[in-house]
């Protein structure tokens, strides 16, 4: 296992103990997933919450999107995990010291409150199935209308009582969750790539940007799938929102950047050297250029322009697409950059990526896979759309 780290011999030295790059794919996934979880949802909110009306077409869709991501968050860890049978141990055991120990508890309060949130807006189709199916299904159905068949008026109005609590308290549920992640990165003073107070909001922002994305995606794609047009002004408030938050997100960058060249610190030689060499093409071509200029300035264009029609919906899934990518580039200069730069600083690692183990490309490629197999799963059996169409 260890030949696939080595240290680059032209940039120094370093000790024994620091010649492996110990958080590998899996944990670039893990924060990407989790972004997508608190992005979708915050989607989901400015309907649920906020009530912006342009948003509704995917509401509903945003909260089965955050779920299904949420449901496969913790695998990445738990093969991460030498011993993922002892995954529990930290919430039978708790020690309320460690970050790590409280995700545990942050992650299942989420699930659970997107269960809840989702059990209540989909109760109304789930009664009509349970009442209409036979079989197997329809006693899934039944089982999952805990014995509640009531559609009256009053009970309708309890349950959006219940919705909006939920999608408020959601809110800083969904963003604590990720704001942990940078949290955890960021409390790393042995890192120096990671040690800065701004990464709990840069990881919040783009993990907004990248659920944003998501959804102008998939919202595009099960439109064409089920052959009914797109709703132009809910594409039009996504492509504000994502524009609006990648401002944010690449200012906060672009400032923790900033304090982090101009610290004086120990081992700031070595990260220059980093950034003029290995950073080249993952962060400054592709992270910072392609995904994240290109998308501001291709949405700024066709805001001003005031696009339309097609022209509009093509230029704006195509930003979409260039977020995603970005994201993930950034959780991986994040993740394995941090950890190629030495702790001492006095040499650079560098990490290859195996295509076929258990932390492999592949692993990881299943894994982001695996959140888009559920959703086309619960689209059929919740259809989130106004027209009852499930994509096909």
């Amino acid at each position: 296992m260890e030949a696939l780290y080595h240290v680059a011999p032209f940039t120094g030295y370093i000790y024994p103990n620091e010649s492996v790059v110990p958080w590998t794919v899996l944990i670039v996934i893990y924060p990407y997933l989790t972004g997508l979880v608190a992005g979708a949802f915050t989607m989901s909110s400015l309907y649920q919450v906020f009530g912006m009306q342009r948003f509704k077409p995917v509401a509903h869709f945003a909260m089965l999107t955050s779920l299904c991501c949420m449901l496969i968050v913790p695998l990445p860890l738990l093969l991460h995990l030498g011993h993922a049978e002892r995954a529990l141990n930290p919430m039978i055991t708790p020690h309320t010291t460690s970050a790590f120990a409280v995700f545990g508890y942050a992650a299942g309060f989420y699930v659970v409150l997107l269960l809840l949130e989702n059990w209540f807006v989909f109760r109304p189709h789930i009664v009509q199935q349970a009442q209409q199916r036979k079989g197997l299904l329809g006693l899934f159905y039944r089982v999952l209308t805990l014995g509640s068949y009531d559609l009256s008026e009053k009970a309708m109005s309890y349950d959006r009582k219940w919705i909006f609590a939920l999608a408020v308290v959601g809110i800083p549920g969904a963003h604590g969750l990720h704001g942990y992640v940078g949290f955890v990165f960021g409390s790393l003073k042995s890192r120096e790539w990671w040690s800065s107070d701004l990464m709990p909001p840069i990881f919040l922002f783009s993990a907004i940007i990248s659920g944003v994305s998501l959804l102008i995606v998939l919202y595009a794609l099960s439109c064409k799938l089920r052959k009914v047009p797109i709703d132009l002004d809910c594409v039009k408030g996504m492509a504000y929102t994502l524009w609006g938050f990648m401002m944010f997100a690449l200012m906060l960058e672009a400032v923790e950047f900033a304090s982090l060249m101009y610290r004086g610190r120990e081992g700031i030689e070595m990260i220059l050297e980093y950034v003029k060499g290995p950073l080249v093409i993952p962060f400054w071509t592709v992270q910072l250029g392609i995904c994240s200029l290109l998308p501001v300035l291709l949405l700024s264009f066709m805001i001003w322009q005031g696009t339309k029609g097609k022209t509009l919906i093509v230029g704006v899934v195509t930003c979409a697409m260039l977020v995603l990518v970005g994201v993930l580039m950034m959780r991986w200069n994040v993740v394995i950059g941090g950890q190629e730069i030495s702790k001492t600083g006095k040499g650079l690692l560098t990490y290859h990526m195996p295509w076929v183990e258990q932390e492999s490309g592949l692993t990881a490629a299943i894994l982001l896979m695996a959140p888009f197999v559920l959703l086309a799963v619960a689209v059929r059996l919740f259809p989130p759309w106004e027209d009852g169409k499930a994509a096909h």
